[in-house]
């Protein structure tokens, strides 16, 4: 019998799957990749009796290989709160799937654990920058304000790793990143005895953020903000988690974070405002590649000759 653990490679991933390993410690295949690499079953090879963990990434993306998956006799536990699709019909899956605004992967396995590890909860919250939710978990869990902030940032810090167009561009590969803070059932004593490791991420944090915020919007009005990035490993690095720094900043605004690729092509990153968490999913379903959940979504790779349309359906949405 083979074990495999398949998640989203940013911090809501990372965090659920570590919750989820504390509490039931097993052997498994690791499978992961940035953040936007989620057509990730199809990495997996799996025969009858063995078991599959899915954690963060759309089960409408990967609803070919699941159906393959679960017509092989394999038992499969999916978590997940974007889009699903059609959820396959099959006694051999057990889904926990809620596309609520307020909601991410680490919330929901924190909810089937019964609390057993809300800290880490809360890195994969901020994570997600479901600030709201993040908080709300931390009073019921009495967490100071000091600890809050540390879990705030290593939240951001992990997520931020998890951008890149390959493996390269990332710090740290999510694999790696996962094996050296699942060893603690507490973030705060990986933050304290991980070093090393910590400051990398928050170094490379700080330094990238400070490059990004000498750029100005390709657009911008009081509903609506563009920014276009440019084809460098720090840009493609920070293009998540400078989004949701913009969306924090300006609650009222949506915005749009596009990231240029080697090929001519874009990253998209899309915010809905945080007055108003809605419509980045659909958005982006739009276009080829388009995905992603109510309050924050993208699309893997926009062709240059749809960009115009692009900005126009953006603005459109949130005139």
């Amino acid at each position: 019998m083979a074990n495999f653990d398949v998640f989203n490679g940013d911090a809501d991933g990372i965090c659920a799957l570590t919750q989820l390993r504390l509490a039931e410690p097993r052997e498994t295949t690791l499978i992961t990749g940035v953040k936007r690499d989620i057509n990730l079953l199809k990495c997996v090879d799996a025969t009858g009796g063995d078991s599959v963990t899915v954690l963060d990434i759309s089960m409408d993306k990967n609803h070919t290989d699941l159906t393959r998956i679960l017509d092989a006799g394999v038992d499969v536990f999916y978590v997940d709160h974007h889009f699903p699709g059609a959820i396959p019909d099959s006694p051999y899956l057990a889904a926990i799937i809620n596309e609520a605004p307020n909601v991410c992967t680490s919330l929901l396995v924190n909810h089937h654990l019964e609390n057993a590890y809300p800290a880490w909860a809360v890195v994969g919250a901020f994570g997600d920058n479901l600030n709201k939710s993040a908080q709300g978990l931390a009073k019921k869990s009495a967490l100071s304000e000091s600890v809050l902030k540390k879990l705030q940032d290593l939240g951001i810090y992990i997520n931020y790793n998890g951008y890149g167009s390959d493996l390269d561009d990332l710090h740290f590969k999510p694999d790696a990143l996962f094996r050296l803070v699942s060893t603690y059932a507490d973030p705060l004593d990986f933050i304290t005895d991980s070093g090393e490791c910590f400051e990398k991420l928050e170094s490379g944090y700080h330094s990238d953020m400070s490059a990004a915020k000498m750029l100005r919007p390709e657009k911008v009005d009081e509903n609506t903000a563009i920014f276009i990035l440019p084809n460098q490993p720090w840009a493609r690095r920070v293009s998540g988690v400078f989004s949701n720094d913009l969306t924090n900043n300006h609650p009222q605004r949506a915005h749009a974070v596009l990231t240029e690729k080697s090929d001519g092509n874009y990253l998209v990153s899309v915010r809905a405002p945080l007055t108003q968490k809605k419509g980045a999913a659909d958005l982006c379903r739009q276009f080829p590649t388009g995905g992603g959940r109510e309050a924050a979504a993208g699309i893997n790779d926009l062709s240059p000759n749809l960009l115009d349309d692009f900005i126009a359906a953006f603005e459109s949405r949130y005139s």
